[in-house]
């Protein structure tokens, strides 16, 4: 049963125009999740507008504006099945415009793949992905040397760009031993779904083989217990049910627990009282489990969409101010002292005050960078503190990185991405 498989999502990043939309269509197509008749109408379409070959990145780019751009603008999202996985794969831009949807990519997902064309190799956004795939807290990335075909798949070629790459990763300190390098043409489908003939130096795996070679994610059962509020419902018979994710530890019957913020801001006691998933009562559920539960002790008022539900016996922190890093994204025009943007952690908003700019950090390097710094823009990555105007539940990075990983939103748009390095708690 394939629900029965477990989940991995990948997300695949790297420069305009080095193929990731290729791969992923060219993937989908040999393996048979894309219908014939339709990869005809896209090798049509890609023809009329004068974009031969981009059939396979049309999969993936279904809206019109990128077809006639050829270029990927939002997050396009397709589930494959593997022998042992089920994979959702998030195709993320490379475009300079979109980075902030590379970034929602990013936060979500457990592997990625850097595509890298082999003739152009090393470009200035790749080191920008793959510091933002660090900061975003991706593991484990494999190395897609891609368009083998136009270097005609020599080996020194694939060589060449393999060993810059590898600079690239001990500067964001990444050992390059961990990495996977793949030797890759997605037009002609070179080691993609199939092994290809045209390398026979190549002894990797293709990128299909490679989706099951990712190490399996650990859910983080062995810190404690958070649940993130989405939803509160009233049940007839039951009560009050807050619905949302286990994002950490494991949630058990009989657990004492406490509600933070709450209505009160400082927190509500309760006890598990029932756990349910799918119409079904559940013992305990560990983290990644999406559940409704009622609490004893816990009535509708008390309780919100952005509350935590946690570990009556560890807590998390209400933030009275904090430290992050952030990465400003997509910001009209500057970000100083004074900017009140609205925070989105786990489900909770939060409008947050920027207090002071540490420093900034070298993207290329990730260290401090020296001289006092008034304001930030685009692609600026920072140190800065925070104080939320509202009591929001944040932890350091250090102690429960699900908990400490935000977006920053203003006017409809996410403008910053980042994760809370230290704090200070407020006393309850």
């Amino acid at each position: 049963m394939a629900a029965e498989k477990p989940t991995m999502n990948i997300v695949f990043v790297g420069h305009v125009d080095h193929g990731k939309s290729t791969c992923v269509g060219r993937l989908m197509y040999d393996s048979g999740s894309i219908p014939e008749q339709q990869m005809k109408k896209l090798k049509d379409e890609a023809q009329k507008h004068g974009k031969i070959g981009f059939e396979f990145a049309y999969v993936m780019d279904k809206i019109k504006e990128e077809r006639e751009r050829g270029l990927t603008i939002d997050l396009a999202y397709k589930k494959l099945i593997t022998s042992k996985r089920q994979i959702t794969i998030i195709d993320a831009p490379g475009h300079k415009d979109f980075v902030k949807n590379m970034i929602t990519g990013a936060s979500q997902a457990d592997a990625a793949f850097l595509t890298i064309a082999a003739k152009e190799s090393v470009q200035p956004q790749t080191k920008e992905h793959l510091w933002l795939l660090r900061t975003m807290g991706v593991q484990q990335i494999a190395i897609t040397i891609n368009k083998m075909d136009t270097v005609d798949y020599k080996e020194e070629a694939f060589n060449k760009v393999k060993g810059e790459v590898s600079e690239l990763l001990k500067g964001v300190g990444i050992s390059p031993d961990s990495v996977t390098f793949l030797a890759v043409s997605a037009l002609k489908g070179d080691n993609v779904y199939k092994r290809s003939e045209n390398m026979s130096w190549y002894k990797g795996p293709t990128i299909w083989e490679q989706f099951d070679l990712f190490e399996e994610p650990k859910p983080p059962v062995d810190l404690p217990m958070r649940m993130a509020v989405q939803d509160v419902y009233e049940i007839t018979g039951i009560g009050t049910v807050p619905v949302g994710k286990i994002e950490t530890g494991v949630m058990k019957i009989g657990q004492k627990v406490i509600v933070l913020p709450a209505r009160s801001g400082t927190g509500i006691q309760g006890e598990v009282k029932s756990i349910e998933m799918h119409h079904e009562q559940y013992q305990e559920a560990p983290a990644g489990y999406n559940v409704g539960v009622n609490l004893r002790g816990v009535g509708k008022k008390d309780i919100a969409r952005g509350d935590v539900i946690a570990d009556a016996a560890h807590p998390p922190t209400i933030a009275e101010d904090f430290t992050a890093q952030i990465a400003i994204i997509n910001h009209p025009t500057v970000v100083a002292k004074g900017y009140t943007p609205v925070f989105h952690v786990h489900t909770a908003q939060v409008p947050c005050q920027l207090m002071e700019i540490v420093h900034k950090i070298d993207p290329t390097t990730g260290q401090p960078m020296e001289g006092k710094v008034d304001f930030l823009k685009n692609g600026d990555v920072a140190i800065c503190k925070f104080k939320p105007r509202g009591n929001l539940v944040i932890e350091k990075s250090s102690e429960n990185p699900h908990m400490a990983r935000f977006a920053i939103r203003d006017a409809g748009a996410t403008v910053a991405a980042g994760v809370c390095t230290d704090l200070i708690a407020k006393k309850i």
